[in-house]
């Protein structure tokens, strides 16, 4: 059992909140294919990182979680590309842990 994880941007690098449906659509789109899934946006995460030596950049995120029995690395990458596109980012994290459920 693989448990994947979505970190998604709640603002553009415009600093422009992105539409509420854009993630209403992530989550029919995952429940349509996994049968569920979890959203943590309540409390958004932060996230920082360097992109130079004298620039941290900051950014709020929330999580989607689905869990699934195959992990398929094609489909995965294809999807990650095209929220990639969608929330106008040069990358986004889309991490995958094997689990077992107790």
């Amino acid at each position: 059992m693989y448990l994947i994880q979505i970190l998604l941007p709640l603002y553009g690098n415009d600093g422009v909140a992105f539409p509420q449906q854009e993630y209403a659509s992530v989550r029919e789109e995952l429940t349509e294919r996994f049968g569920g899934i979890t959203t943590y946006l309540r409390s958004p995460a932060e996230g920082s990182w360097r992109e130079s030596p004298l620039l941290t950049v900051h950014d709020e995120i929330v999580i989607y979680e689905v869990m699934t029995e195959n992990l398929d690395q094609g489909w995965w990458r294809e999807y990650r590309e095209g929220l990639a596109r969608r929330y106008r980012q040069d990358s986004l994290i889309v991490r995958a842990s094997q689990i077992q459920l107790l």
